[in-house]
Parts: C-alpha cells; structure tokens; sequence
C-alpha cells in the first residue's frame, strides 16, 4: 500500500479522532498506509479510545494502530505528570522509528519534542495543530510576547492582548491556565513547544481558508515569528468527525436523539452539548440550566453528563434506572413540564448528526475546536460558553471575529444562572439578531463544506501535502495554499 506515514497523537479523543479524520483524508489522495502510535499512561485514560479503535480498524484497512509500552508512573503533581508524559514517551518513539520504514510523521503538537527524534531519523516532520489558525498565530507569538511583557497574563485582568493574526484583542484573563503564569513550568513548556513547531517540516491546522483569513496573511508573512525562519502552515480543514461512517454497519443502532428530532420542525430545536468534559458541571448549574431552558419556551435537547463510562465514550450509551437518575439533578417536575418541546439524554448523543439535523436551529457549546467546527460545518449558529484550554480564546474568535456565537457571559462568574440562559436561548432563537447570525452560520457552513471538495482551498493543499511528503515535484507550498 504505498509509503508508510506515522502519526502521533495525544490519547485522548479530542486529539486522536481529528488525526485519525486526518489519516482517512490523506489516504483518499494517495496510496499511502497510516500507522497512528497511541501513548499509554497511568495519568490518561486509554480505555473510552479502545472500541473507538476497533471500529477505525475495522473501517479502514489502511489505517494501523501501534500501542507504545505504558509510560512509567511519575511520583510529581499533576501538572509535572503531564508534561513529563510527553518526554517519557520519546525512548519508546525511537524504538519504533529504528524499525520502522516511515516516509514522514506528523505530531500532535503536544509531542513537540518528538521533532528532535525525527530529525534524528532524517523524517520530515509535520505537526497537527487541531485548534484554528488564529490560536496557533498567538501561540507562536508567544516566544516574542515573553520578552515584551515583564507580567504574567493572571496579573493583567481583562486588559486586552494583541497577537498579530489573532484579529481581536483577547482579555488576559481568557488566555488558558496552563500559560497563565510565566513562572511555572508549563508556561516554561509552552515557549518552548511554539519555537520547535516553527522550526518543522510545516504546521497542518485545522481550519479554511475562507474562515481566517487574517490569520492566514499574519502566518504566511511570518508576523507571527518575527525575524525568524517560519514553517509553512497548510489549512486543511474543516476536518470534523464521522460518527456516521464509524458506526455499525448494520445501521441497526439510531439513537433516540435522532428519533427525536425527525418529529421536530425544522430549525426549531436549540442543542446543549458541553463535550467530554461536561460531566465537570455541578448539579447547581445543571439546575440554572433547566430552569433557563423551561422558562425560554424553546424546543431543545440537552446531553447531561453525570459520568463518563467508557461505553458512552464510545457511543453506545448504557442507561439504569434513566427517570430517577435524571430527576436527581433536575428540578422537581422538569422532564414533565418539559416533555414534547425538550428532551434529556445522558451522557452521549450522536453530536455530528444531531447538529446535520435539520431541526437543529442553534447550538449551546463549550467552545472546544472540534465542537465548533461541526458546528461550522451543519451551518448552524452557537452559544459560546467555554470551559477550560484554550476554549475562551475560540469563543473571542467565534463571537468577535467569525461572528458565528453569541456569548453567554456569565461563565466568569462560576455559574450562569437561568435569566441568562433563558434571553440567550431565545435570542438566538427567536430574535432579528439571532436570526440574523442564524443565515450567517448557514453561508459560513456551505463555504467550509466547500473547502473541501475537489478545487477547493483545502482540498488543494492536501494534494499538495501528499505532493511534498511523496517528494512529486512541486514547491514549497506557503500558508495560502498557492506555491511560492
């Protein structure tokens, strides 16, 4: 099958499942085979992934997975651990890589420092970024920021700050936490992990043309690493995952989401959906989130996740004892006041189908990329309320810039309480505005679907890609997807 092609990307199914979308794409250009490595630690939870790789396996017979020996326990923090993951993991990379007969790798670019193994085994190396490109802008700034600013960005309030590529001014205190403080050691990481991802074979982002194109003018003029070689950066997106394709053949299993919402009018139907994360929110918010909701007078469905069992993670959602289990976090009465304009699910939904639904007409999400990229790519229009990571610098970009969301500003005070959620749903749901942003959303959709079909933006710097990797003539390809 062609040319062999590693990828590495971090255990955890917001990193892996766009890698994985990734490979898929790249095989449909060449004939190439894909090996993905998946890292084993104590500190990441590996098993909701496993049934996640038997169905890829399955579907894909071009696409391999290689299991790297478990990373050995370390006695620091949390914190610590995380990071030492990463290092912990490169004797075991270079072990595969002596045996191996790879064309090329591309890294999480959370494995940044992989790059120093693969230049060691004389293999071009690429590094997915899975966030937008306006992020990974600010991010290679960064390095340069560090020697402007005497202040760490947890000292600065909400005073704004301007990264070249990123078209709004984002407020200090939405930079994510693990580089909040310039003098831990994951801020230390992170300037450090942005310089080597300049100094690769290029930066593949998750991301269209169409959608950024400030940041595009910002990376392809090397604004973002001033007075330094700068690698190419190809937007090869809006990749988004397949639940569709992925799942059992037999078309036996639909979820009740779905049964749902075919008896709903068209557009009518507000999602909530808070990622994989969301099992974190407290029974007092899921509360204010019920009563927002019965007060909006909107129709919705709403995925509360009190647990994640590696079932659910893998789509096949086991429900015990549903009604009580539900009520418990629900107000008194709720399912049944609710019942007919609202449904309740726990833990799971089939997001990328429910937001294709024609009957969803907006979308309450937590802002992580992956989420607001099928977002995207349905046409359909969102709440921004982030949660963590770098996901308030996605709802400054969702909401300031792409104009796509609508922000639910309450997140900063820890809770949101119901009279906001209520005027947001209905806002978008209902008003000039919201409608508005709703048409907004639609064209923005057809463009990024467009992307990606043969002459395309994305389309044509993935053939490029292939081009390069395989060494097919051609130059250096530069951020616009057009040769220089």
């Amino acid at each position: 099958m062609g040319k062999e092609i590693i990828m590495f990307p971090l255990a955890a199914m917001g990193h892996l499942n766009p890698m994985v979308e990734l490979g898929k794409l790249l095989i449909r250009h060449a004939s190439i085979s894909i090996t993905i490595l998946i890292s084993q630690s104590p500190s990441i939870d590996n098993k909701p992934i496993d049934s996640y790789i038997s169905r890829v396996s399955s579907a894909h017979p071009h696409i391999f997975f290689h299991r790297l020996p478990p990373v050995p326990q370390s006695s620091n923090s949390k914190t610590a651990t995380f990071l030492d993951h990463f290092h912990l993991t490169i004797p075991y990379l270079k072990t595969y890589l002596s045996a191996s007969s790879a064309h090329a790798i591309i890294l999480d670019f959370f494995f940044d420092a992989a790059l120093e193994v693969a230049n060691e085994f004389h293999l071009p190396c690429y590094y997915f970024f899975a966030s937008n490109a306006s992020n990974l802008a600010a991010f290679l700034y960064l390095p340069t920021l560090h020697n402007q600013l005497n202040a760490s960005f947890k000292d600065l309030g909400d005073n704004p700050i301007h990264f070249p590529g990123f078209p709004s001014p984002i407020p200090a205190s939405d930079m994510p936490i693990r580089i909040s403080d310039r003098t831990s050691e994951t801020y230390k990481a992170a300037i450090v992990q942005f310089e080597r991802l300049a100094k690769s074979s290029g930066i593949i982002v998750n991301s269209f043309q169409s959608l950024e194109p400030k940041a595009l003018r910002a990376l392809a003029n090397g604004d973002c690493f001033p007075g330094r070689p700068m690698a190419p950066v190809y937007f090869v997106g809006p990749i988004t995952a397949n639940d569709v394709e992925d799942k059992d053949s037999s078309n036996e299993f639909r979820h009740e989401s779905l049964a749902w919402l075919d008896g709903q009018p068209g557009g009518s139907v507000v999602f909530l959906c808070f990622g994989s994360m969301g099992s974190g929110i407290s029974e007092e918010q899921n509360r204010e989130i019920a009563v927002g909701l019965e007060r909006s007078g909107q129709r919705f469905l709403w995925v509360v996740r009190r647990s994640q069992p590696a079932a659910a993670a893998s789509g096949i959602t086991v429900l015990t004892k549903k009604e009580q289990d539900l009520e418990a976090v629900l107000p008194e009465g709720f399912l049944e006041r609710t019942k007919g304009r609202g449904l309740v699910v726990q833990s799971w939904a089939p997001q990328v189908a429910v937001l294709r639904h024609p009957a969803v007409g907006g979308f309450v999400t937590h802002c992580g990329w992956n989420s607001a990229l099928e977002s995207i790519v349905a046409g359909v229009a969102m709440i921004a309320w982030p949660f963590y990571a770098e996901q308030r610098m996605n709802k400054v970009f969702l909401v300031e810039e792409a104009k796509l969301a609508v922000e639910m500003r309450g997140y900063k005070n820890g809770i949101v309480v119901s009279d906001e959620i209520e005027e947001r749903v209905r806002w978008l749901m209902k008003s000039e505005g919201g409608k508005e942003l709703r048409a907004r959303a639609a064209v923005v959709g057809e463009s990024g679907r467009a992307a990606l079909q043969e002459g395309g933006s994305s389309y044509k710097t993935m053939v490029e890609i292939v081009r390069l990797v395989n060494n097919i003539g051609g130059g250096e390809l530069g951020c616009s997807g057009e040769q220089r």
